[in-house]
């Protein structure tokens, strides 16, 4: 048994280093750490199956064909132009307007779409109104890490909790809305500050972008009608899977399908879009952290975190959300929370706590929060990093980490106070 410890602490620690250094396809790492697991005999094929988090991956591929239809029809490119239009070209008040616009669409959407459907139509305004576009990318990476904090659907972190611990989308909203709200606000206060002298443009230059129409940039009205009334069906579902007792996998593949049903898409088309290389990288890393319950590491760190805390819910909800607040800045914070899940589990059944809720919300709060800290801090950070540098504008990791990390500190000591008022009592 001691030598299975050691091998899958040794496995676990080598798929995350690699992960980290980004040398290598992070998918790539992942499922050949989960090839080792099994080829050592840590975990059996079957057994495998098991540790892999299948509403995750089914609540992922549904939304993923959901928003790459939606994503056609040109509306995310007509909601930024139309911001651009309402502020007339005004850089400062348009930083604040598609922040907004990025926080909602990552509550409603995920983070890692919304950077995906908002940065390019950022660069191309940028660029009309010759202005630094590193303040806008730094904006709406935070932005999108801050919306997605409160739903269910908005951050991965969320989306491979809510399984686990049984929550509801309406319970994500109730109890992490509420402060995402205060952190978007004062971070985005202090954004506007630090920017505000680097948001000059010329005024005929802003006069040009105030007189272009958005409308042109829908491509398909009759498509987006159904797009929005499939995208309005899944968000009510999601809403009231808890009364209908529906997997939140099962509704956003329930919209999916009636979404293929309404537009008669060729599904390989739309399968072509899904992002595998994602979904391949969560089998991976569940078979990875399954090896780790399998050779007891997870009870042993869950006996010791016990020990550090005494059981109490407050001391160990504050150690778990400023843990994983820390830990989330500097390595991808979904094989983070990948290790923590099975972790919060142990710690539940040795240390007597009937009611887990305070202790998932210091760790969803932690998670999507703490990948502000860094550029490698969560998937949307990367897409932003690697789009920049597409576009010649490299995202510098200490000039973003300069900005963000403090602001990510920021959001922590809020959620240690929200936390404390209203949740681990």
């Amino acid at each position: 048994m001691e030598n299975q410890f050691i091998l899958a602490s040794i496995i676990f620690i080598i798929t995350y280093a690699f992960i980290v250094s980004e040398k290598l396809p992070r998918t790539v790492i992942a499922l050949a750490g989960a090839v080792t697991v099994l080829f050592t005999g840590l975990v059996t094929q079957e057994k495998a199956i098991h540790y892999i988090d299948w509403n995750t991956i089914g609540l992922l591929v549904g939304m993923m064909i959901i928003v790459n239809i939606t994503r056609r029809t040109g509306v995310f490119e007509y909601l930024a132009l139309k911001s651009a239009v309402a502020v007339k070209g005004d850089p400062l008040k348009l930083l604040v307007l598609l922040a907004i616009i990025t926080a909602i669409a990552s509550a409603l959407l995920d983070n890692v779409t919304t950077v995906l459907l908002m940065v390019p139509v950022t660069f191309s305004i940028c660029r009309q109104l010759q202005v630094n576009v590193i303040p806008f990318l730094v904006t709406q990476i935070m932005s999108s890490n801050i919306g997605g904090t409160a739903t269910l659907i908005g951050d991965p972190p969320n989306i491979m909790i809510s399984g686990p611990a049984g929550l509801s989308f309406m319970e994500f909203i109730y109890n992490l809305a509420p402060v995402a709200i205060v952190v978007f606000i004062i971070t985005i206060a202090i954004l506007r500050l630090i920017y505000r002298k680097e948001m000059k443009a010329d005024p005929k230059l802003m006069a040009e972008i105030a007189a272009l129409n958005p409308e042109d940039e829908i491509r398909d009205p009759k498509l987006l009608k159904k797009c929005l009334l499939a995208l309005s069906l899944t968000i009510a579902g999601f809403a009231l899977h808890s009364i209908f007792h529906l997997p939140t996998a099962t509704i956003a593949l329930g919209g999916a399908v009636f979404l293929l049903l309404l537009t008669r898409e060729e599904p390989e088309h739309v399968l072509e879009t899904v992002e595998w290389s994602t979904i391949f990288f969560f089998v991976g890393l569940f078979i990875v952290v399954g090896g780790l319950e399998e050779a007891g590491v997870i009870h042993w760190i869950a006996e010791s975190a016990l020990h550090l805390t005494g059981g109490e819910i407050l001391p160990t909800g504050l150690l778990i959300l400023w843990l994983s607040a820390i830990a989330s800045s500097f390595v991808d914070n979904i094989p983070f929370v990948a290790t923590m899940i099975p972790l919060l589990q142990q710690m539940g059944q040795m240390g007597g706590i009937t009611n887990l809720d305070p202790l998932w919300w210091s760790l969803a709060l932690g998670a999507c929060l703490g990948g502000n800290g860094t550029l490698v801090g969560a998937a949307a950070n990367v897409i932003v990093a690697g789009m920049a540098e597409k576009r010649g504008t490299p995202l510098s990791f200490l000039g973003f980490m300069k900005i963000a990390f403090p602001l990510m500190i920021l959001s922590i000591v809020i959620s240690t106070v929200y936390l404390w008022l209203f949740i681990l009592r």
